[in-house]
């Protein structure tokens, strides 16, 4: 399968990467939904819950001594997989990264066509007067990040009960259904309306990586470690 996968990245000249939490969890961030993921992890409250519009709103001092703790660290970097898609980026070959992750390590490991569709850490913003605000920001403001006008700081990521950023998700979109190969990396395709983006390819390559099976009708689906994977590809000069 290796060698096939091989072929067909090197055969391609228009592939898009589109990734979840499997793609961060190897350097060292929880996912979501595995055994070892936030959802089964013990919190006064549930994470769904905290992770709600509703609760950010009514109670964002735990919000963020949850965001904060579970959410953003700033010593995390990015693994191979996010080194291996900036070398096939500069190779000419990928086109763009559609991602369901908000930790940021795409742009550290230097790409640059990137669409958040659940957001970014790296951007916030004041929900009265609408000023941004960088991470660095709001990490040096307390327990509840406020702007100068008075206003709570919300992190630019979605939560559950808000819609998706309609410039990444409509570009996102664009990009697959323009794709001759997509990659889907490290995502159960459980979380909607994101994963349904994938039905938006029309190209020849459907390919799968990820830990668990996933029954979707696909060229080639590999069972296994997204950055071992990509380790044994060999990109033609």
């Amino acid at each position: 399968m290796i060698e096939e996968l091989n072929r067909i990245i090197n055969e391609s000249d228009n592939i898009v990467f589109f990734g979840g939490a499997g793609v961060s969890t190897e350097s060292g961030i929880p996912d979501f939904r595995s055994q070892d993921g936030l959802y089964h992890m013990k919190y006064e409250y549930p994470p769904e819950y905290i992770l709600s519009d509703f609760f950010f709103y009514e109670n964002p001092k735990e919000f963020y001594k949850f965001y904060f703790d579970k959410l953003v660290n700033k010593d995390i970097k990015p693994n191979y997989t996010h080194i291996f898609l900036k070398e096939l980026e500069d190779a000419g070959k990928l086109k763009g990264i559609v991602t369901q992750n908000i930790d940021n390590l795409h742009e550290l490991a230097g790409s640059k066509n990137i669409y958040h569709v659940h957001g970014t850490i790296s951007k916030n913003h004041c929900i009265n007067c609408k000023k941004e605000y960088s991470l660095d920001d709001i990490l040096n403001m307390g327990d509840v990040p406020t702007c100068e006008c008075g206003g709570i700081i919300k992190p630019d990521v979605v939560l559950y009960g808000e819609q998706l950023p309609e410039h990444d998700y409509s570009e996102g979109i664009r990009i697959i259904s323009e794709a001759d190969t997509l990659i889907v990396g490290g995502t159960s395709l459980t979380v909607y309306p994101a994963a349904g983006m994938i039905h938006y390819f029309k190209g020849k390559n459907l390919i799968i990586i990820n830990r668990d099976h996933l029954n979707v009708n696909c060229t080639l689906q590999i069972n296994g470690s997204i950055g071992e994977t990509f380790k044994q590809i060999k990109l033609r000069k």
